[in-house]
């Protein structure tokens, strides 16, 4: 059974950072994409961060560029979300996704889910 389970959302207070993972078990990801999608309150679910597992390329949404790395261990089948400098409007649930389709932004391309990590920024 495939499975993609997130972890390390909390509460931080605005400015501060948190370090997100998400471990896949079941199959190896090495040769598709890994993602990060965010969903807030009464919002639909958008694309933050993505890396291709095969070449490492790694893309961003503009509104975490600068502030969000993304990166893998295919060695743990694992990918990490840094996040620095977190504002307010950060604050959603996180979930990790997995596509064939590299660099693909689109919620509707993912074809494994997590059932994600709550990340809530204070003011």
């Amino acid at each position: 059974q495939v499975q993609l389970v997130e972890s390390g959302g909390g509460l931080v207070e605005t400015g501060g950072s948190l370090r997100l993972s998400c471990a896949a078990s079941g199959r190896t990801f090495s040769s598709d994409a890994l993602g990060w999608f965010r969903q807030a309150p009464g919002k639909e679910r958008e694309f933050v961060a993505g890396i291709s597992q095969s070449d490492g390329i790694t893309y961003y949404a503009d509104s975490v560029k600068g502030r969000f790395t993304i990166s893998g261990d295919n060695a743990k089948n694992t990918v990490y979300l840094q996040m620095n400098s977190l504002k307010p409007e950060d604050t959603a649930v996180y979930y990790c996704a997995a596509t064939s389709r590299w660099y693909s932004r689109q919620p509707d391309d993912m074809y494994y889910w997590g059932k994600g990590t709550l990340v809530t920024v204070s003011s």
